[in-house]
């Protein structure tokens, strides 16, 4: 069942067979019963415990002191979250002053840039006006001189 299976292999020698491998198991444990430890002394340095096993072995070291559950802490009146939710309202209430301010400061600079833009408008729009209006300007075009003007049924003869 367990047996080697025969193949090539250059390197080895012609007729070489590989012996079988020898399994080993563990064998388990006798159990053991346990000694009491020596108690520990009171003072700042636990004492040194001594216990004897069964089969005459000594083991040393500190004992160990079983764990102390921790107090069960008081519950409070109030949820944590209750009061999380609760100073997060005050402290958008107290930003709400401020949010107003923004807005009212954001709304002013509109309307300061609004007028600013109408302001520039009538400036310019002037002057325009004086340019186009102006009689010290350029003297272009054609003058008509008219002395004597007939006007028979909305038609001009002259």
């Amino acid at each position: 069942m367990n047996e080697p299976t025969p193949y090539y292999d250059r390197h080895r020698p012609a007729g070489y067979e590989p012996t079988a491998v020898e399994v080993h198991h563990p064998a388990p444990l006798a159990p053991t019963h346990t000694v009491p430890l020596v108690p520990v002394q009171s003072g700042s340095i636990p004492a040194v415990a001594s216990v004897v096993l069964p089969d005459g072995r000594v083991v040393t070291g500190y004992a160990i002191e079983p764990a102390k559950p921790e107090p069960v802490a008081a519950k409070p009146a109030v949820s944590r979250a209750a009061v999380n939710i609760a100073l997060g309202g005050i402290g958008f209430g107290a930003v709400c002053g401020g949010l107003v301010l923004l807005t009212t400061f954001i709304a002013a600079l509109a309307a300061l840039i609004h007028q600013l833009i109408i302001l520039a408008a009538v400036i310019f729009g002037g002057w325009v006006a004086v340019q186009v209006f102006s009689a010290s300007g350029h003297r272009g075009g054609t003058t008509v001189n008219i002395r004597k003007a007939v006007i028979k049924r909305n038609h001009f003869h002259g």
